[in-house]
């Protein structure tokens, strides 16, 4: 379980630096849009209320506490089926990716409100209007981590 520990703790530290860093150092929560290297990554202020995409971003305290309660479950249920499966090097790192991607975003509701995304990424004629962040990078590719590493032994 260390290993799902170590990478849940550099997805969370990561994420909470990154975000640090680019909204209170930068500023970029006052100026709204700071382009790295245009079109491929800019960085564009979005308080996200709901999960991803805007689905649920409702800016209602019942929605954020939901959204809470519904990160947390599914961390503490990654974990369970972690320990219970007899789950490899690979699927232990995609568990604490995902795991420490929900609790970063988790401490931001707690913090501002709503989760803070900045990263926003275009190319090759396709403008993207979305803005994300490294927890809900982990989130992903822990989610995809986790089933595509996991044990196929069924139980007898």
């Amino acid at each position: 379980m260390r290993i799902v520990f170590l990478a849940g703790l550099a997805t969370f530290l990561i994420d909470q630096i990154s975000k640090y860093i680019v909204v209170h150092a930068m500023n970029l929560r006052e100026i709204g849009l700071i382009d790295i290297w245009p079109p491929v990554l800019n960085f564009r202020m979005a308080w996200n209320y709901g999960i991803n995409f805007g689905f649920l971003s409702g800016d209602s305290p019942l929605t954020r506490w939901v959204l809470i309660a519904v990160a947390l479950i599914i961390s503490a249920s990654v974990l369970w089926w972690v320990r219970t499966d007899p789950a490899g090097k690979w699927q232990k790192i995609a568990a604490g990716l995902l795991i420490g991607g929900a609790l970063g975003n988790v401490v931001d509701r707690l913090r501002y409100g709503a989760v803070a995304d900045f990263l926003n990424m275009s190319c090759c004629g396709f403008d993207n209007p979305y803005a994300f962040n490294v927890a809900d990078i982990g989130v992903f590719a822990g989610a995809i981590g986790v089933v595509i590493f996991s044990s196929s032994e069924k139980p007898a």
